[in-house]
């Protein structure tokens, strides 16, 4: 039985979507990358040219006009993707979209429940996460009842940066274009979600340590996002998760990741190796990895499966983007008010 085409069109190609999504998509059979839509029409050519795509259109709107396309790639910053989104369904396409999935949770429960009202298209978000690699192995601890029952957890995710002072501001830097994102809180919600469940309880603390940056004409504009937050969030079962996020943090010892529980302890060090002990063990041992039973990244390839139905999304599906957008929002919230925000919102 022949495979149902997919000619996709591309609303903002930048980076991810030239190093990611492209190769992605070329490598899926009887997929066609026919349409670039970018900021400047000048900027549109030059992807098209490297990568063969056949029309360049000067806007996303005519984009979205085209017939023959019947899957779209939303590559733009988050305060697009809503309103990109629901364009992309009213015109019949399937949507994968970037992440961040938006600005806040009401853009992204919007998103959510427009996609809810057109079953018959897929709507997948790309992943933030980028703990893949080592999920199977967590999972798998957890689901044995290595940490018996959890009490604790200690997650670090901090650049090794000092704070830079002088560089431009950045988009992920200006609330107006990043929305409630502020650094990778989302993409490390996203992996313990997947690990432990939902929070139902934040607090938050955040800092602006450089408040000014040159905007791109060269005068300084005052930056809305944190560059510095630490987290405190319940679980179900009543557990508590720590996490600090850094951008300002030079020569720091790495990302690392404690779980802590009534039998045993995981860790995750710096490289990404899982180790793990057991009560009455006097060290943690390294867990096994073997590249062959690990998860990877994969997210055209399952995006084409579900247009043609023979996969499921869940990597990421929308419900997945609106909790960790809500929590981000909680996130923010809290450290704005110093209250705490129980979830969901």
């Amino acid at each position: 039985m022949a495979q149902q085409p997919i000619r996709v069109g591309l609303i903002g190609a930048g980076g991810n979507v030239r190093n990611r999504h492209i190769p992605g998509f070329h490598g899926v059979d009887d997929c066609e990358i026919l349409a670039v839509a970018n900021r400047t029409v000048q900027s549109g050519r030059v992807v098209a040219d490297q990568f063969n795509i056949p029309r360049v259109y000067p806007n996303w709107r005519e984009l979205l006009d085209d017939d023959e396309i019947n899957a779209v790639c939303i590559g733009t910053w988050p305060y697009m993707h809503r309103t990109m989104t629901l364009a992309a369904l009213e015109a019949g396409k399937h949507v994968l979209t970037e992440a961040r999935m938006a600005n806040d949770a009401a853009e992204a429960r919007e998103m959510l429940n427009a996609s809810l009202a057109h079953p018959d298209l897929v709507c997948q978000l790309t992943p933030t996460s980028t703990s893949y690699d080592i999920d199977n192995v967590i999972k798998g601890l957890i689901d044995d009842g290595h940490l018996g029952e959890l009490l604790s957890v200690d997650f670090t995710s901090l650049q090794n940066n000092f704070a830079d002072l002088d560089s431009p501001v950045h988009w992920r830097q200006d609330r107006a274009l990043s929305g409630h994102n502020t650094l990778n809180i989302g993409a490390s919600y996203e992996s313990m979600m997947r690990w432990l469940g939902r929070g139902t309880r934040v607090m938050a603390m955040s800092k602006i340590h450089v408040p000014y940056r040159p905007d791109a004409t060269g005068h300084l504009t005052s930056v809305s996002i944190p560059d510095h937050i630490d987290i405190l969030y319940e679980l179900a079962n009543g557990a508590q998760v720590h996490m600090q996020m850094s951008a300002t943090s030079g020569l720091n010892r790495g990302n690392q990741i404690w779980m802590f529980g009534t039998n045993g302890t995981i860790h995750v060090d710096s490289q990404r190796r899982v180790w793990a002990g057991k009560r009455g063990d006097s060290e943690l041992s390294e867990v096994p990895n073997p590249p062959e039973t690990r998860a990877r990244y994969r997210v055209e390839e399952q995006f084409t499966n579900a247009i043609r139905g023979t996969e499921t999304v869940d990597m990421v599906a929308f419900e997945t983007g609106v909790h960790y957008m809500e929590w981000t929002e909680a996130v923010h919230r809290s450290a704005t008010t110093g209250q705490a925000v129980h979830l969901p919102l």
